[in-house]
């Protein structure tokens, strides 16, 4: 599986951004997959993860802001991030694998490049 991440930029604080995170291959479906984000100097750390059923993981810091979706048709999985604010900046990653190792270890058995959102005060 080969993920491309896309859709970074700068904003303003207050704004509103959607990342997307294509992936090739047929077993899309069957992956959990997530979005991971470091900021310099920090640990990469999970925003936001979605399983194969359509369950939600956030972290507690863009809970009520963004919103995670997937599109198995498309083979895509998406991340909405609304009321952006400075602290938000980081590298955005997506990864796929399985459930538990995934979203409570950090550990996909596939990573996207990375996607940077700059967020200005």
């Amino acid at each position: 599986v080969q993920l491309q991440a896309s859709g970074g930029g700068l904003v303003q604080a207050g704004g509103s951004l959607r990342l997307s995170c294509a992936a090739s291959g047929r077993t899309f479906s069957s992956y959990t997959m997530g979005w991971f984000r470091q900021a310099p100097g920090k640990k990469r750390e999970l925003v936001a993860g979605i399983t194969s059923g359509g369950d939600t993981k956030y972290a507690d810091s863009v809970k009520g802001r963004f919103a995670i979706s997937r599109d198995n048709a498309k083979n895509t999985v998406y991340l909405q991030m609304n009321s952006l604010k400075p602290e938000d900046t980081a590298v955005y990653y997506c990864a796929a694998g399985s459930a538990m190792p995934l979203l409570y270890s950090r550990r996909g058995d596939y990573w996207g490049q990375g996607t940077l959102v700059t967020v200005s005060s």
